[in-house]
């Protein structure tokens, strides 16, 4: 499974350019702030990801995700658990997705195999089959809410 450590000046740098997210770095053996799951798994907290070295690339761009997708008002008083729909959880997968493709060293089929290895659990049994075949209503949901493009590519903008 990819870490941060192996791609976090891209991963971060887009993070930040794109979307003013910031990514904290944490020490290793340190506790994660914000982490919703305990380390390695990423936090979050206000406008800012936590990761130490170890956390997934995966987990770091769908807590990253879930502060484009939410609303400014939640993101305002943002602490560990993103909360939101399961419409918006779906959003947050799809746009994690896509995003990878964005990050040199990662790219859509490494963020796939590493979401399935991780266990995230999709109707078709994939992520790749899910994000193919039946990810209509995620993207659907982005492209409402001006996260997405009609051609499939990032507005690069926080939902408001």
């Amino acid at each position: 499974m990819l870490r941060y450590a192996d791609v976090a000046g891209a991963l971060a740098g887009l993070l930040w350019q794109r979307y003013g997210i910031g990514v904290e770095d944490v020490i290793a053996t340190a506790p994660i702030p914000g982490s919703y799951w305990g380390a390695p798994e990423a936090g979050l907290i206000g406008t800012r990801v936590f990761a130490s070295g170890e956390t997934p690339v995966h987990s770091v761009l769908h807590e990253a995700c879930h502060l484009i997708c939410m609303d400014g008002q939640r993101r305002a008083v943002l602490h560990t658990d993103a909360g939101g729909t399961h419409a918006e959880e779906d959003a947050v997968c799809y746009l994690q997705i896509v995003l990878a493709g964005y990050v040199s060293g990662v790219g859509r089929e490494r963020m796939l195999c590493d979401m399935d290895a991780w266990g995230y659990t999709f109707r078709l049994g994939s992520a790749g089959a899910w994000f193919e075949n039946d990810a209509d209503d995620a993207r659907h949901w982005l492209l409402e809410h001006g996260l997405l493009r009609a051609d499939g590519t990032p507005t690069w903008m926080l939902r408001p």
